[in-house]
């Protein structure tokens, strides 16, 4: 339980950021977040919440005072046990640091690098049968569809049970690194059984040998880390690589036909595919929100926050400040210099697997932008409400080949 002291400290923000209508349209709620102050205060749900760049850099950054391994969520992980064993993203050092290093060593640039010409092969099928088309859906005919297969083939899983658990065990997992409201608990129940699926095809005995599940097995043999921090290590692999992969591809897509004199200065230069990517991260970040705990009495930017206390950290709205990337904040411009954006994090817990997402869609949107001239909307997109991540469940779009 917060001290009245930290509380008296902070502005009180009484609009919910979780509430189905902030959910579908944040930005000006975290505006009015930002203007507040440094810190705030969720009244609905009596939790404190960083919203602008400097502080919510300095929370990620800090992860001695604002600890991981009480839990991403509201919920601390030191007082009430959690659904499912903690992983890489819910630990701290030593043990952090371990689990770290292995999964590191298997997401080397060498690694990443030899799976770029299988992903290349796949994206040019998906394209072919996707121009023959000519009209599908950006979300579950290519976002879905292209992490699922190409990306779970080099994690090493079975094929069998892939569409039909792994986005509902990614909405599941993610939906307790917000408030348990009636929006998580829906995702929460859709995906009942999911996580013990994901456990079971990622046991060494259902990989293939040689995939990169399967050398984080090896790192298991050697002593590295633990068998059980093993299977957790491929399931996060999982979540690195697809599920937020899923909502990127999503975003960026939008975004791009939705902005398409953007759309047009890739077509014509697909090496701007980097920049256009980039650019997306920042201006719809996969991740909107995600909880530290502060290990002692601290003091952030002038304000009280005994130990103990959660603190959300709402990157969705860092990533948008104007104090950090100026007047055009809310634009989407891919000349933009948006790296130091933080939609992977900042300091020891940045993600460890954006190389793996970052291949995926250069791959995929690169033979996109050089095979397409332009794309159109042929009716609204549908959203993907979430509490912790922001994405799109169907785009449906004609397309006009190069």
């Amino acid at each position: 339980m917060e001290s009245a002291i930290a509380a008296s400290t902070v502005p009180v923000i009484s609009e919910d950021p979780y509430s189905p209508e902030h959910l579908a349209n944040p930005y000006p709620l975290f505006e009015t977040m930002r203007q507040a102050g440094p810190v705030v205060m969720m009244q609905e749900h009596g939790l404190h919440a960083v919203t602008r760049f400097e502080e919510c850099k300095t929370v990620l950054d800090d992860y001695r005072t604002f600890i991981s391994g009480a839990g991403a969520g509201p919920k601390n992980l030191h007082h009430e046990p959690g659904w499912r064993a903690q992983g890489i993203m819910e630990s701290d050092p030593p043990i952090h640091t371990d689990m770290r290093q292995a999964i590191a060593g298997v997401i080397s640039p060498r690694g990443v690098r030899s799976l770029r010409t299988g992903f290349e092969a796949y994206a040019t099928e998906l394209i072919d049968s996707l121009l023959e088309r000519g009209s599908f859906d950006l979300i579950k005919d290519m976002a879905e569809v292209f992490p699922i297969r190409a990306f779970g083939d080099a994690v090493g899983i079975p094929r069998e049970g892939r569409a039909e658990h792994l986005h509902a065990l990614g909405a599941a997992n993610f939906s307790t690194f917000g408030p348990y409201n009636d929006l998580a608990r829906q995702h929460f129940e859709a995906g009942a059984g999911t996580n013990d699926w994901a456990m079971a095809n990622t046991a060494r005995e259902n990989l293939t040998p040689g995939s990169l599940g399967a050398q984080i097995w090896d790192s298991a043999d050697n002593g590295d880390i633990s068998p059980d921090q093993a299977a957790l290590l491929v399931r996060a692999m999982l979540s690195a690589g697809l599920d937020t992969t899923i909502f990127s591809l999503g975003a960026t897509l939008l975004t791009l036909v939705n902005h398409p004199e953007q759309y047009a200065k890739v077509h014509e230069n697909p090496k701007l595919v980097k920049f256009a990517i980039d650019e997306a991260f920042r201006f719809e970040s996969p991740f909107q929100s995600f909880y530290r705990t502060t290990s002692q009495d601290t003091v952030l930017s002038g304000m009280q926050l005994p130990a103990d206390t959660k603190v959300a950290v709402f990157v969705g709205s860092a990533n948008r400040d104007a104090e950090r990337w100026g007047p055009t904040a809310d634009q989407y411009d891919i000349t933009r210099q948006a790296g130091g954006h933080l939609a992977f994090g900042m300091g020891i817990h940045q993600c460890v697997g954006q190389p793996l997402s970052r291949l995926e869609m250069d791959v995929l949107l690169t033979e996109l932008a050089r095979r397409v001239k332009s794309i159109e909307l042929t009716a609204e997109p549908e959203q993907f409400l979430h509490t912790t991540l922001r994405g799109w469940s169907s785009i449906p779009v004609t397309v006009t080949a190069a």
